[in-house]
């Protein structure tokens, strides 16, 4: 799939100034729903979590589809989870502010749809690794759908530290819930897909010799006779050939029988 890129913006220093502020933003959201996830994992301890964890294939399980995420079984799960989210959601809202906000919900509800349908009866399932795999996934495959610098680099950072969740989203260990990560990659690829063009592409720097070829058509924009070539008679001769001298003629003596034949004498 090919996109066209938009022309550089005509001051490249407030380009510069909004992407600091977009991934000030990106932070600032990021670590935002860390301190939520940190503050609920706190609560937690005063409250029965089990009502409001995903239990697969029971209808009063489904309330988990919503609350589930905001929960995690024990300190690491929760740090796994949270710098995961802080390094993912911060490069999905900074390249991707707007596709990244529509594409929330439907990781989150394809995360919990899918430990509910696919789970054991039974299981108990929490956290927000199903979030975090729709991130991956919808950075990785923005990365492969719109092809421009930014969305490459995003793409192949987040493979780089977290390309083992291609992995996750198949049963592997036992106690983890791999039914979410794999309803969360697919809402993030299904988001990728739909939102891709919701975020304008980054601008293309041009070269020196794109300028200067703008600018030559500039200078000859209202003129008819740039590109017509000129009359014969207006192009300057710059070398006339001259013409090669003419060697002397030679008379040959004529043979003996065309001398007879012409003199009359008897």
């Amino acid at each position: 799939m090919h996109l066209d890129m938009p022309d550089a913006p005509a001051d490249p220093k407030a380009q510069n100034a909004a992407d600091r502020r977009r991934l000030a933003t990106a932070i600032k959201l990021s670590l935002a729903f860390v301190a939520l996830l940190a503050v609920m994992f706190g609560v937690q301890g005063m409250l029965d979590w089990r009502a409001f964890a995903i239990a697969p294939h029971s209808p009063q399980g489904l309330i988990g589809v919503l609350t589930a995420p905001l929960l995690h079984g024990s300190p690491k799960h929760l740090i796994a989870n949270a710098s995961a989210l802080l390094v993912l959601g911060t490069l999905a809202f900074a390249v991707y502010p707007r596709a990244s906000l529509r594409a929330l919900p439907l990781m989150w509800l394809g995360a919990g749809l899918a430990a509910w349908w696919l789970g054991d009866p039974g299981s108990r399932h929490l956290g927000a690794s199903g979030v975090t795999h729709g991130l991956m996934f919808l950075v990785f495959v923005l990365g492969l759908l719109r092809r421009d610098r930014p969305s490459i680099a995003a793409g192949m950072i987040a493979f780089f530290f977290y390309g083992g969740m291609l992995l996750t989203i198949l049963p592997q260990e036992p106690g983890v819930s791999w039914q979410s990560h794999l309803g969360g990659a697919v809402g993030g690829i299904v988001a990728a897909w739909l939102f891709r063009r919701s975020d304008p592409q980054a601008p293309r720097r041009r070269y020196s010799w794109e300028l200067e070829e703008e600018e030559a058509q500039a200078e000859t924009a209202g003129r008819d006779d740039v590109f017509e070539p000129p009359s014969p008679r207006e192009v300057p001769v710059l070398w006339r050939r001259e013409p090669e001298p003419r060697g002397a003629v030679l008379e040959f003596p004529r043979a003996r029988r065309d001398r007879d034949r012409d003199d009359p004498s008897p």
